[in-house]
Parts: structure tokens; sequence; C-alpha cells
């Protein structure tokens, strides 16, 4: 059976949106710039700096896509706080993101900042009463 899952970097507490993805790919594509860059400068290699204009290119692409995903997720903050508080909470799947097979966030191991980390100013977030993981309840787990 092929896997296509997509790895998905593991915070605890929230769902990232994939604008943090494209951030991500920004940020290496910049790095690489840079890199390639050091190359030149070193070697003189008219292929490196064909490379580095491709990859400008590039990383304005992601960069253009990371700011239309942002776009799409703060319109949903200002047009449905509530479904956005739930996606960001991992109760269901950003809009703009694939929805067959999501399953939700396991919140089992969530900490609360109150009872957990005496953060006396997060009584009002205090997530100790909150129903079992419902991803573990989908999964059959108790």
């Amino acid at each position: 059976m092929k896997n296509d899952a997509v790895w998905v970097r593991g915070v605890t507490g929230i769902q990232l949106h994939h604008t943090t993805n494209l951030q991500d790919a920004g940020r290496s594509l910049s790095n690489a710039v840079m890199a390639l860059h050091a190359a030149y400068v070193r070697t003189g290699d008219d292929r490196y700096s064909d490379l580095i204009t491709q990859l400008k290119a590039t990383a304005a692409q992601v960069r253009e896509l990371e700011a239309q995903a942002r776009a799409s997720m703060h319109e949903l903050h200002a047009t449905d706080p509530e479904r956005f508080i739930r996606c960001r909470e991992g109760e269901e799947p950003w809009p703009d993101e694939i929805q067959a097979g999501f399953i939700p966030r396991h919140t089992c191991k969530d900490q609360c900042l109150y009872h957990d980390h005496n953060v006396l100013d997060a009584i009002t977030q205090c997530i100790c009463g909150r129903p079992p993981c419902r991803a573990c309840a989908i999964a059959g787990k108790p």
C-alpha cells in the first residue's frame, strides 16, 4: 500500500495552517540563494549565477503563494472567527486545505497553561475540562 501522507510539523496546542510550510519553503530557498551566491563569488562559474536567478524567481513565487494563503487565513478569521478557532484547534481542517481523510488533531497530550505551567493569567484558557480526544475516539482508542 502506498502512503502519500505529508509530514506535518507537530506543535502542541494548535493545527498549523499551510502558510507555515510556505514560510519554511521561502526561508530554505533564500538560504539556497545565499549559499549559491557564496559559491559563485568563490568560483565565478556562471552556472551558479544562472541557478541563483532561477531560485530567486521561485522564491518570489513562494512568497506570493504564502501571501495569498495568509490572506485566506485572515479572511476566515475576520468572517468566521468560531470556525477559525475550530481549525486552529485541529477540530476541522482549514477550508483551503484537503478535506478528505481529515482526522482531528490529537489533544490527549495537550498541557494546560494554568494547571501544568502555572501561568496565572491563563486561567480563562484552562483546557483541563475538555472531553476525551476526538482523534483517539475515531481511531478506537479509549
